[in-house]
């Protein structure tokens, strides 16, 4: 992403072998002789040992993991809100196949002109708000903060996408 360009591919699934599957996509699409670092959460998926098996044979891929609940250091999680916000929010999917070509489309078109995600604040800034609300998380602190988790599934036999959203304290 230090160029802003985006390589993508959906999957039905998020098991250990569709994250080979996409490892091994960006090992095609980008110069054989760039260090890669891609910053992933801490899902199993992507310290399977096959994935490390993998990864231990292309050394040029460099992984790191962000902490539990904080995905949100990891730059893709931007790319995510502004697709939702600009492109999934105003459609209406009636199968998962329409879905996929929304994403696909936006993508395509976002790597037209694409522009390198940068953050705005300093790291020691970055990392005092992350102090701050793992205070406030940690303490249990009258129990204010809301959060809010979307995913998108599909129905079993189906093509139909659904968003489900849950609500917890």
């Amino acid at each position: 992403m230090l160029d802003g360009q985006i390589i993508a591919q959906c999957q039905q699934r998020h098991r250990h072998t569709e994250w080979l599957k996409f490892l091994r996509k960006i090992d095609r699409e980008t110069p054989k002789d760039k260090t890669l670092h891609l910053i992933a959460d801490n899902y199993a998926t992507h310290k399977h040992p096959a994935v490390q098996d993998w990864l231990a044979k292309h050394p040029r891929f460099n992984m790191h993991f962000t902490p539990t609940s904080a995905s949100w250091l990891n730059m893709v999680e931007r790319f995510f809100r502004d697709i939702t916000t600009e492109r999934l929010c105003r459609g209406v999917f009636t199968s998962v196949p329409e879905l996929v070509d929304a994403i696909n489309e936006y993508i395509a078109y976002h790597n037209t002109n694409p522009k390198p995600f940068i953050w705005t604040k300093s790291a020691r800034d970055i990392l005092q708000k992350v102090i701050c609300a793992n205070r406030r998380l940690s303490s249990g602190s009258s129990g204010k903060s809301v959060g809010r988790l979307r995913r998108f599934t599909r129905s079993k036999g189906s093509d139909r996408a659904d968003v489900a959203t849950s609500i917890f304290a």
